[in-house]
């Protein structure tokens, strides 16, 4: 709770998840199914109001495995009109994209290859030197996409931002704008030029347990062998009975 005090306190907004462990306690019940509630008590110096959702979660992957899963979500954002359950819902069930930073990371950015160093202060410059590239193209991709209004930035292709900020390095063209400076600049003007499709299905990956020792062992057979499709349900309700412990994995 102290962490999300100072969230707030500094400003910004946030959308987590909580444990079956925490109990709170309706203090009202909003049109769209989730609620207020009030936190904090023996570790904030004053209760915090936030606003509970809770849902019933279905996944169906394509060769037709079913999860059910249960969700309590804790938001700051307490308006209910503007911001609606279940939008909140999908929002934080696309939290996940974030674990596709590393993707670009490893498979586009070094395309396979490992870091070179052999020193950690080698190592260091070398991942510092990945991350802030990364940065820089995914700020463009946002600039690009304040250029479009209602363009999703995921269609925004992340090869696309690579190859052609490579390309103008290598050839030290369009460095300097000929014309009026514009935001997407020619990176931008690439990126727009080979959108990605407007929806695509959501997929999981295919993992597999390649370490014979890891802690994860007994999740093994429990993931996909294949990339599927899915199709994701959430049901927003309230569990009258609380919350079922999450399953250790």
């Amino acid at each position: 709770m102290r962490l999300l005090h100072d969230v707030r306190a500094g400003g910004a907004q946030f959308l987590v998840r909580s444990s079956a462990r925490r109990l709170p306690l309706v203090q009202q019940r909003l049109a769209d199914g989730s609620y207020l509630a009030r936190l904090g008590y023996g570790v904030l110096p004053a209760m915090m109001t936030v606003r509970i959702i809770e849902a019933q979660v279905t996944v169906t992957l394509a060769d037709g495995t079913v999860r059910h899963e249960q969700w309590r979500l804790v938001t700051s954002l307490l308006d209910d009109t503007r911001y609606p359950a279940s939008e909140l819902v999908s929002l934080y069930h696309e939290r996940r994209q974030a674990e596709t930073t590393y993707f670009p990371v490893k498979k586009t950015m070094l395309d396979g290859r490992v870091l070179r160093s052999r020193s950690i202060d080698g190592l260091d410059q070398e991942v510092y030197a990945l991350l802030t590239v990364y940065q820089a193209l995914i700020r463009t991709a946002a600039d690009t996409a304040c250029t479009r209004p209602g363009l999703d930035i995921d269609r925004i292709s992340f090869t696309v931002l690579l190859q052609s900020a490579g390309d103008l390095v290598t050839t030290a063209g369009n460095i300097l704008p000929a014309g009026p400076v514009d935001l997407a600049g020619a990176i931008g003007r690439a990126v727009l030029g080979a959108l990605l499709p407007a929806w695509r299905r959501p997929r999981v990956k295919a993992r597999t347990r390649k370490n014979p020792t890891s802690k994860y062992g007994p999740n093994a057979g429990q993931h996909p062998a294949t990339t599927q499709t899915y199709t994701f349900h959430a049901r927003i309700t309230i569990f009258e009975n609380g919350l079922a412990p999450r399953p250790h994995r």
